[in-house]
Formats: structure tokens, C-alpha cells, sequence
């Protein structure tokens, strides 16, 4: 799995890509086909505006944005809601596998 930390206004450094890298590793154990991860930190007037685009195996790509004073809070929010949805995904492909024939 490849991961891309890109930064806005902002100078990414190695704790910071580490940090990210870190949180997006755990999305794995959520869906196991997550192909490229893409976050995109922008410094903002009011905070930090973060943005995750997850590239999944035969679906469209997965997008979060999240806004926080705090950087690393942003960072947190926007991981849980990106494994939220890849949790959910990965329930409606099972639902839809053990459904399939049945009307």
C-alpha cells in the first residue's frame, strides 16, 4: 500500500508524514484491499483542513475531509470516519455475498 502526505500552506514534516502513515496503516486491518491512501494538509486561516482519498480494489476511491484547530485531532477524526466507511463497504459486499440469490 502506497501512502502520499502532500502539504498546503504548510511544510510537512517527517512527524508529521510519520503520524499519518502510522493512523493510515490501521485502515488495513479495516479493509484489506486499499490499494493507495493520499492525505492532503492544509493550513488554514482557522486550523488545518485535512483530506483522505482512499484508492480500494475495483470501487471508487474513498474521500474525507475533516477541519480542526489542532492538527493531529483533524488527522485522528478524518482516519475514523475513513474506517467507518470502509467498515461499512466491506459489510455491505458480505450482506451482498450471502444475499445474492435469495428473493
Amino acid at each position: 500500500m502506497q501512502i502520499n502526505v502532500k502539504g498546503k500552506h504548510l511544510e510537512i514534516t517527517e512527524a508529521i508524514e510519520a503520524y499519518v502513515t502510522k493512523k493510515c496503516e490501521r485502515l488495513v486491518r479495516y479493509f484489506d484491499k486499499v490499494l493507495s491512501i493520499d492525505c492532503v494538509i492544509e493550513k488554514e486561516s482557522k486550523g488545518f483542513h485535512v483530506e483522505f482519498i482512499v484508492d480500494v480494489e475495483h470501487h471508487d476511491d474513498f474521500i474525507v475531509n475533516y477541519r480542526d484547530e489542532d492538527l493531529y485531532a483533524a488527522i485522528d477524526l478524518a482516519i475514523d470516519r475513513e474506517a467507518r466507511q470502509l467498515v461499512e463497504h466491506k459489510n455491505r459486499l458480505k450482506d451482498h455475498k450471502h444475499n445474492g440469490g435469495k428473493h
